[in-house]
């Protein structure tokens, strides 16, 4: 059986691929900084949310990226229309991404345990 992809999936694919391009090449240097993790599409297309993590450890700094990616979403969308084939483009909200930051969090105090318990082993 042959394996079938949903559309809204497909959608979500397309709009990451895109707006990471656009973020990179097309786009202020503060959004250099700026990853999207993953994009979810509502199923009458009409909505996306676009999860995004920012290279930086500051909560402020990371707010107002996410602020100005929002209040950059209209142009980001009308940008979107011309580079994608779609008949309807979906709003666009950005939400920040916390799992990457708590995933090298978590990854950082596992390898301080496992320095602390070889240094306890050595001795």
């Amino acid at each position: 059986m042959k394996r079938r992809f949903d559309r809204t999936q497909r959608v979500a694919d397309l709009i990451q691929k895109t707006l990471a391009h656009m973020l990179l090449t097309e786009m202020d240097e503060r959004f250099r900084f700026v990853t999207i993790t993953s994009v979810t599409v509502s199923r009458d297309l009409s909505y996306a949310k676009v999860y995004v993590s920012v290279l930086a450890d500051e909560e402020d700094k990371i707010k107002q990226i996410v602020e100005a990616l929002n209040n950059t979403a209209k142009s980001l969308r009308y940008n979107l229309a011309h580079e994608v084939d779609l008949r309807v483009v979906p709003e666009l909200k950005f939400v920040y991404d916390e799992s990457t930051a708590r995933g090298f969090k978590i990854s950082s105090l596992i390898d301080n345990a496992v320095k602390k318990s070889e240094k306890k082993t050595k001795e």
